[in-house]
């Protein structure tokens, strides 16, 4: 999480930003690929393998992001415990996690960017007009294209792939990178996003882990495993029944 992979997710994002603006119909011919004319549907949205894609991919997220849950949940039953894992990576996973396919992708822009999803749109014979990824005023009320959310959850790996040794980072961050690029294509082809929907997901994603971890690790705000066991054990719940029992 330095300097170089800001730079090349900002490049990213200005790229794909400025090209699928001027050109907004690469969106539609590179999503055309996945569309039969003859029976008018995503044949990939009813494959039982595509469901079963959607699922794996959920549980990774389950089971990468699991061990700080339980680590949290221990230490505010038993505040005297050390964590299991350290303090610092279970604030940095639940985090990212909630603030970048939660917040960002679910609740701020696939609520309040009104971009209408593929299937619906006239060029794949639906009702509603299609928009650009940049103009929000689309016809779409809640759970919109813009931005991928399950492919936002992918590229959220990332957050893990940051902990990972030294030695490993760097594999880590290409598996993360595939593995996102997997989720999001899973539903591109699907007919569920477009593909500015995607890229703008992963570049997202990854500026929200890279404040994340900046908070965290790297700046004057970062903290220490100690004291962010502090901060959970002062709102254990055993800590504060002691403390209204001495008033």
């Amino acid at each position: 999480m330095n300097r170089t992979g800001l730079v090349i997710a900002l490049v990213i994002g200005a790229v794909v930003g400025v090209v699928f603006g001027v050109f907004a119909q690469l969106d539609i011919a590179i999503t055309r690929n996945f569309f039969s004319e003859t029976q008018r549907v995503f044949p990939l949205q009813y494959s039982l393998a595509s469901r079963y894609m959607r699922e794996f991919f959920t549980w990774v997220n389950v089971l990468l992001v699991a061990p700080a849950f339980i680590a949290l949940a221990l230490k505010l039953l038993f505040p005297k415990w050390r964590m299991l894992i350290s303090a610092r990576a279970s604030l940095f996973l639940i985090a990212t996690l909630a603030l970048g396919p939660g917040l960002m992708a679910n609740l701020i822009f696939k609520d309040n960017w009104h971009r209408p999803r593929p299937p619906v749109v006239t060029e794949f014979y639906g009702s509603e007009q299609f928009m650009p990824w940049w103009d929000p005023r689309g016809s779409c009320d809640r759970n919109c294209s813009f931005v991928a959310g399950e492919g936002s959850g992918g590229f959220w790996t990332l957050a893990p792939a940051a902990l990972a040794p030294p030695a490993w980072r760097a594999a880590a961050y290409g598996a993360a990178l595939l593995f996102g690029s997997a989720a999001g294509g899973q539903r591109l082809a699907g007919g569920a996003h477009f593909f500015s929907d995607v890229a703008f997901a992963g570049v997202f994603t990854f500026l929200v882990i890279w404040a994340v971890h900046g908070l965290i690790y790297r700046w004057r705000t970062r903290v220490t495993d100690e004291q962010v066991e502090g901060w959970i054990e002062s709102i254990a719940p055993a800590r504060l029944i002691e403390r209204l029992r001495g008033r």
